[in-house]
């Protein structure tokens, strides 16, 4: 299949989970990230398509990403005072979910016994696919890994995160947004935007940072943990 080809089968996939998803009402189980890959993987296993003659297609997706990203300042210039008031809590609080994201990811892998190769992977499993990539590139990781990381790391933090902070009595729309962008960056961010502009504001704030700092601080770290 040409690229086009798949271009328009993601598309599709996509339309179709995004007409789930409002149908079911935004339950978190009916993600449209998560509900339009499982037909484009069925159809790239029963065509016998590599991931390489798929991405093709999807690179041009990809070019989106750069405006849909610069489209985050406009809800971040309408809530600026809201952002600019929280400054200090909100970096404390994106430092520390960005220190955890790593630790928990590095601890996790180490204790399983896993290769150096897949632990630098993991390690930025809570920045956007790009940033990951580029850091397991430079430090000796897995980029492929390091991106159906991120991808999973996202929706599972899109589904269960809403819940679990609900579940632990947390309501407050800044903490939701901090939460999902720190944790489940762009992916969680969409999900952020679901339950509203202020929640989706911090969220894409929370994303930006941890992003830019986790590029700037994570190789070092690992160079400086494994050498």
């Amino acid at each position: 299949m040409s690229a086009l080809v798949w271009l328009g089968i993601t598309i599709i996939a996509y339309l179709g989970a995004l007409a789930l998803a409002r149908r079911v009402k935004g339950n978190p189980l009916a993600n449209p990230v998560l509900v339009a890959s499982i037909p484009v993987i069925l159809v790239m296993l029963a065509t016998g398509t590599p991931h390489e003659v798929y991405q093709k297609g999807g690179e041009w997706l990809l070019l989106l990403l750069g405006p849909a990203t610069v489209a985050l300042a406009i809800p971040l210039f309408r809530n600026w005072p809201k952002v600019r008031a929280a400054a200090a809590p909100l970096l404390l609080a994106i430092g520390a979910g960005s220190a955890t994201a790593v630790a928990t990811a590095l601890g996790t892998a180490w204790v399983l016994g896993a290769e150096l190769e897949t632990l630098i992977s993991l390690a930025p499993k809570s920045v956007t696919t790009p940033i990951a990539m580029g850091i397991a590139q430079t430090t000796g990781g897995l980029p492929l890994l390091a991106a159906a990381i991120v991808i999973v790391t996202g929706i599972i933090g899109a589904i269960a995160g809403p819940w679990l902070l609900n579940r632990m009595g947390i309501a407050d729309p800044e903490a939701h947004g901090v939460a999902l962008g720190t944790a489940a960056h762009g992916i969680g961010t969409a999900r952020a935007f679901q339950e509203g502009e202020e929640t989706g504001t911090f969220s894409g704030v929370a994303m930006g940072i941890n992003g830019i700092a986790t590029a700037l601080v994570l190789p070092w770290l690992l160079i400086w943990l494994f050498g």
